[in-house]
């Protein structure tokens, strides 16, 4: 019995991402230059890591709301366009309102938050294809950013809403730690309470759900809310971070990125089982191959071929087939 003792699903899961951010960090570590060096300017840390966790974050963030609509089944390709409003809509109320600043978080929460149930309206109550409801405001979204802004990049000077992503505590940027208080909160929620099992019944078959009394027309209407005010407050650190919004490029390929760390986190696009933390590792994977590739000198419209054959190596590994020939070969290895 001992010859077939196998890892526990959650740690296969996590092994290849985590094996693949540790490979790369030891290639930086030998190959890269300064990708580890921090100085200490002006009270505040600058360097190559710091950059990649305060846009770790802003993936992550989207990533968290992408999980579960992910879990459901379906998947959000509107999170771009709706950091894109988000941020309009905070940069508008800063500009031209003078809001308190409590008042711009809740008004950008509220813009993705509302741009999230109308996507699960679309897909809950409608019943349309996933990829085809998010599709619209994909497309719509940055038509409305620009009506918000006129079709201008807006800037601001607003002491609060620009620290929210260019301070740091512990030395750590305040984007990371929101991203680690929000998947915190997420996973306590999802784990603790009944909520993260509807999710992954309604994900593995909707329909049985139904039958045994589960609403899962709720369940989606609230995971795509939910993705949208996670897109929300994605866009309020990205606006704070360049202090402006620009709804031409604010969260532009965004949704490739959510989704790709989702996926190479282990949650299966199919629905189902999923993990935060792998979306979280993800994230910062992804991130820092990115900085890898700039800072080895490799062109923007290059970047993404190294980027897409880096997540296929990591999901091919991820596959059932590849998983089980390789619990396979440890069990015949230890009898």
């Amino acid at each position: 019995m001992g010859s077939e003792k196998r890892f526990h699903p959650a740690i296969m899961t996590l092994a290849w991402p985590v094996a693949a951010l540790a490979l790369l960090v030891v290639f930086n570590l030998a190959f890269t230059p300064g990708f580890f060096g921090i100085e200490l300017r002006d009270g505040r840390f600058f360097g190559t890591p710091i950059d990649v966790l305060n846009h770790a974050a802003k993936v992550a963030i989207v990533a968290i709301g992408m999980t579960l609509v992910i879990a459901t089944g379906g998947v959000d390709l509107s999170v771009g366009a709706v950091v894109a409003i988000s941020g309009a809509v905070a940069a508008m109320f800063v500009t031209r309102s003078q809001a308190s600043f409590p008042l711009v978080i809740l008004a950008a929460l509220a813009a993705g938050g509302v741009a999230g149930l109308c996507n699960g309206f679309l897909v809950a109550r409608l019943r349309l294809q996933p990829i085809v409801a998010t599709l619209v405001l994909m497309v719509a979204g940055r038509g409305v950013a620009q009506l918000i802004t006129d079709g201008l990049i807006i800037t601001f000077e607003h002491r609060a809403l620009s620290s929210l992503a260019n301070t740091a505590f512990a030395f750590i940027p305040i984007p990371a730690w929101i991203a680690l208080a929000l998947a915190t909160a997420v996973g306590l929620f999802t784990r603790r309470t009944a909520a993260g099992m509807f999710v992954e019944a309604v994900g593995d078959n909707d329909r049985a759900c139904r039958y045994a009394g589960v609403n899962d027309r709720a369940i989606k209407l609230g995971v795509y809310a939910f993705c949208g005010v996670c897109a929300g407050l994605a866009g309020l650190v990205e606006c704070s971070y360049i202090k402006a919004a620009d709804a031409n490029n604010a969260g532009l390929f965004l949704e490739l990125d959510a989704i790709l760390a989702v996926v190479i986190g282990g949650t299966s696009l199919s629905g189902g089982r999923f993990s935060l933390t792998g979306s979280l590792v993800g994230a910062i994977l992804i991130q820092t191959l990115t900085k890898t590739m700039y800072m080895h000198d490799v062109s923007a419209d290059v970047a993404p071929l190294p980027k897409a054959i880096a997540v296929l190596a990591v999901c091919t590994l991820q596959s059932p087939v590849v998983k089980d020939r390789i619990a396979g070969m440890f069990s015949r290895g230890s009898a």
